[in-house]
């Protein structure tokens, strides 16, 4: 048995679906759970004070390969992350994640399954949440042109693992001090777009910076038509390394500081060198869990990928505007499952 802490009506179909042979039981606040039992709560949403004695505490987060659509607009996922030291965001401790890249050296035949998964992405261009269009990006002739990817600023992984630059239009400045010469396009984040995330509205100050601003095209799109990726945190960057693209990373996300980033803010606890093939395994693989939310059958990622790329071309149950009300009325914008 484990208790599920705080978490929203509408999600908990989500957390059988992940959990359901753990016999979870579903209470609301962390005083709930009684000593020397295990406690799932979402992100980093509670002090661990609020625990009573010897309770095990694993942080849940959305995976790498999560919907078609927002989870801010209540798609279910199809991928989260469990981790029982912290959380692959929170780049002030140590995580499972960060744990299995220091720790890991795969056989040759996971290294071939890495390798295969990272074509599977790229092949049938997915990402994250799979949202905007596809739609050719015009970019100018002999001029390096930068992705920088905005965030929502309110995020936990601002907090805890960008200790320098807080702001998208600080990174935003500071990419464009650094590369004066180049073609910068601005991808401000989907939950932002669509009104569901508050973080500071800079399309204005923005085309200061940077040459275009892009609201409407799929992240993948945008990817292969640039040079080098430039972000505080973003999973974009680890989506960029997929690509072949150079990252610079100006904070500490789980994919900097193993030698494949270009690093202005280097921690301290990631030493080891690690190539590619070991990065995808142990994010993709090892750290992340994967089912189908139409069945609640356990996938593996592989197939997440093709059930990704084919429901993408089905028409959605439920209006865009009806989940957003839903979203709206459920969670009060708290993004808390």
């Amino acid at each position: 048995m484990v208790y599920i802490v705080g978490t929203r009506p509408y999600w908990r179909k989500s957390w059988l679906q992940f959990f359901n042979e753990l016999e979870p039981v579903f209470v609301d606040q962390p005083e709930q759970v009684p000593g020397g039992e295990t406690a799932y709560i979402w992100g980093i949403d509670y002090d661990s004070a609020r625990f009573n004695k010897d309770v095990n505490v694993v942080h849940v987060e959305d995976g790498f390969i999560r919907s078609i659509g927002l989870g801010a607009a209540l798609e279910r996922p199809c991928s989260w992350v469990c981790d029982t030291r912290g959380i692959y965001f929170d780049a002030t401790r140590a995580s499972d994640l960060e744990v299995l890249l220091n720790t890991t050296e795969l056989t040759e035949t996971e290294r071939a399954r890495a390798e295969a998964l990272k074509q599977l992405l790229i092949e049938n261009n997915i990402s994250k949440y799979n949202t905007g269009s596809n739609k050719a990006i015009e970019l100018p002739e002999n001029k390096k042109a930068i992705l920088v990817p905005g965030q929502v600023e309110t995020d936990a992984s601002i907090k805890k693992g960008s200790p320098n630059i807080k702001t998208n239009l600080d990174l935003l400045k500071q990419v464009k001090a650094n590369n004066p010469n180049a073609y910068i396009i601005y991808k401000p984040h989907p939950d932002v777009v669509a009104g569901l995330r508050k973080s500071q509205n800079i399309a204005s100050d923005a085309l200061a910076y940077c040459d275009a601003y892009i609201t409407d095209i799929n992240i993948s799109t945008v990817l292969e038509c640039v040079d080098e990726v430039h972000t505080m945190t973003s999973l974009c960057g680890f989506e960029g390394l997929l690509r072949g693209k150079r990252v610079t990373c100006y904070g500490q996300p789980f994919y900097s500081g193993w030698g494949l980033t270009s690093d202005k803010s280097p921690n301290e606890r990631r030493t080891k060198r690690v190539d590619l093939s070991t990065l995808i395994y142990c994010t993709l693989v090892l750290y992340a869990r994967y089912v189908d939310p139409e069945s609640g059958s356990k996938v593996t990622p592989e197939q997440t990928v093709q059930l990704l790329a084919e429901r993408r071309t089905q028409p959605t149950r439920l209006s865009a505007k009806l989940k957003l009300l839903l979203r709206k009325i459920q969670t009060r914008i708290s993004g808390r499952k």
